[in-house]
């Protein structure tokens, strides 16, 4: 069993923000891919299907970004989920809009989300899909993540969420060492 999390915060106002891109790929991929629709449980919206036979569980945490790691928590307590088969997407700052970082373990990168579920799962080994949003030195960074996207960013937009598509398919068929050489050379 896989858990699939995309990070966000919940309600309109943080709708199409820089920091819910992990909603939004998780939103995209579910409906293009006609899987259902999300059920509320313990602070989450998720969705559980099959897929190539296996269960996978996509989880939108409904707390807000910082408190993240204890909705995570109960999923992979309530399900037994095994660290190596959860995947985080995220937001990242150090990234260049558009490009995206996979990797099976290391630091939250000052990223709340990432420091909250390190800090509720006592790991750091567990998989990122990080997708890059820039950083805009001018704005205050609270502001700027938490900004919604400018027209240029929302048409490239559609190109990163077509990305993520593949990028999920191929993360339920591949090795996570093969998908990372697969796509971290290529995004550079």
């Amino acid at each position: 069993m896989k858990l699939i999390v995309g990070l966000g915060n919940p309600g309109k106002e943080y709708e199409n923000t820089r920091h819910n891109i992990g909603f939004m790929i998780l939103d995209n991929y579910i409906n293009k891919k006609n899987l259902g629709l999300f059920k509320s449980k313990d602070n989450g919206l998720f969705l559980k299907t099959k897929i190539k036979g296996e269960d996978i569980i996509f989880l939108k945490p409904q707390s807000y970004m910082n408190l993240s790691g204890e909705v995570v928590r109960r999923y992979v307590d309530f399900y037994k989920i095994d660290n190596e088969d959860i995947l985080v997407i995220s937001d990242d700052l150090d990234l260049s809009f558009g490009n995206f970082k996979l990797k099976s373990t290391g630091s939250s990168g000052g990223h709340n989300g990432l420091k909250n579920i390190e800090i509720h799962l006592s790991t750091r080994d567990y998989k990122r899909f990080k997708i890059g949003i820039s950083n805009c030195k001018d704005i205050d960074t609270k502001d700027y993540v938490l900004g919604k996207f400018s027209k240029e960013e929302q048409e490239q937009l559609e190109e990163i969420k077509t990305n993520s598509i593949t990028i999920l398919d191929d993360y339920l068929d591949l090795e996570f060492s093969k998908l990372m050489n697969k796509y971290n050379q290529k995004n550079r």
